[in-house]
């Protein structure tokens, strides 16, 4: 007996080792990339605190997923909008050993970190980025959260010409992935709607001096301009544009639809400002109001674009890994595709691209120092 007493002892002390770490705490890294650096590191700053916010609900609520709790911690990189950097991030992360990856933001770092996600079995949910290509690649794990540009350039498009009576058209765009890929589909919706493109033209994401460009589009007599580019670019467009006496409707895309936009631009903004959201605005997302409310007591600034999306995304990704109970990317993933749920935004349901079903487009028009919605397309 005195033998097996610590036998049987160290028996139990096993067993309880055992039972202790089934039900011991598990931490599950979310990637998250943006342009933190640069121009638009306040869009990128807005979408990396989406995601933090949504982690630390995540957490508050403990959830459970295999029998453990889990704890979500944020790997957050900067890829300053730039593809090459973004596919080095996009490594990094895979290194980390992350579960899941909300971004990129941009079209033009989506599209190449894309495959370096697919390749490692990873999801990667887009809060923003609206190139079509993105979703057109054929990867399984890719995700977009809102409209791509094929909406968007058909609602810029048509409503110039239709719903601002604007018959010819200038189209500038800042030859990234995402400006001349929208500047494509408005194009093409302009014709389709009847008007005429007088002028197609473009700088760069970092072009500051626009005068060339708009003494060019002054000589064309457009009623109309679309601006498919950056808030920093679109400023200092319409600024340069009241320099020359430029009077015309001007519509800019989602990257230009930021409070920011109308704060560089200053003066030069009138109720002819009109701009492009894809998604809805806050009153039309169920939990619109509180979650703007609850994001400016956390981070005491406001939502500059796709925050909401970015937390959405998050919540996503946690409803497909206690769908499958399984943190492990390669068993939630089917369950991601077949997400069907209730977001910040509104209904999060992905179609076999990818890319979410029944996205929005919102028409925004700058009135008395802020932008106002005028519709939602859908």
């Amino acid at each position: 007996m005195p033998l097996l007493r610590p036998l049987m002892s160290l028996a139990f002390t096993a067993l309880a080792l055992q039972s202790l770490a089934a039900h011991a705490d598990i931490t599950v890294k979310i990637g998250q990339v943006s342009p933190l650096t640069g121009e638009l590191s306040h869009i990128g700053k807005d979408d990396e605190n989406g995601v933090r916010l949504a982690i630390e609900d995540l957490n508050n609520r403990k959830i459970r997923i295999g029998g453990q709790t889990v704890t979500f911690v944020l790997d957050s990189q900067d890829d300053a909008a730039d593809p090459k950097t973004a596919v080095t991030v996009a490594q990094k992360l895979i290194d980390d050993g992350v579960a899941g990856v909300v971004g990129h933001a941009n079209s033009g770092t989506s599209i190449p970190a894309s495959k370096v996600y697919s390749d490692a079995g990873v999801p990667m949910i887009t809060e923003s980025a609206t190139n079509p290509k993105l979703t057109q690649q054929g990867f399984t794990n890719v995700f977009r959260m809102v409209a791509n540009d094929v909406r968007q350039g058909t609602v810029i498009g048509t409503y110039l010409v239709h719903d601002l009576n604007a018959k010819k058209i200038a189209i500038v765009d800042d030859r990234t992935a995402y400006g001349q890929g929208l500047a494509d589909e408005v194009e093409k919706a302009v014709k389709a709607a009847g008007g005429n493109v007088v002028a197609r033209e473009y700088g760069t994401d970092k072009t500051t001096n626009w005068m060339a460009i708009l003494t060019t589009i002054k000589s064309r007599q457009p009623d109309g301009i679309a601006f498919t580019g950056g808030d920093t670019q679109a400023a200092a467009f319409v600024q340069q544009a009241q320099k020359l006496g430029l009077k015309v409707k001007f519509v800019a895309g989602d990257e230009a639809c930021t409070p920011q936009f109308i704060k560089l631009a200053g003066p030069a903004m009138s109720n002819d400002a009109y701009c492009t959201l894809a998604g809805v605005p806050p009153a039309k997302m169920p939990q619109g109001p509180e979650f703007f409310k609850r994001y400016q007591q956390r981070f005491g600034v406001p939502v500059q674009l796709y925050a909401p999306y970015a937390y959405d995304a998050v919540i996503a990704i946690a409803s497909a890994m206690q769908a499958a109970d399984s943190t492990d990317p390669k068993s939630y993933l089917p369950k991601l595709r077949t997400a069907k749920l209730e977001g910040v935004t509104g209904p999060i349901q992905f179609d076999d691209k990818g890319d979410i079903r029944n996205g929005a487009i919102t028409v925004r028009q700058f009135d008395q120092g802020n932008w106002s919605d005028r519709t939602v397309v859908r």
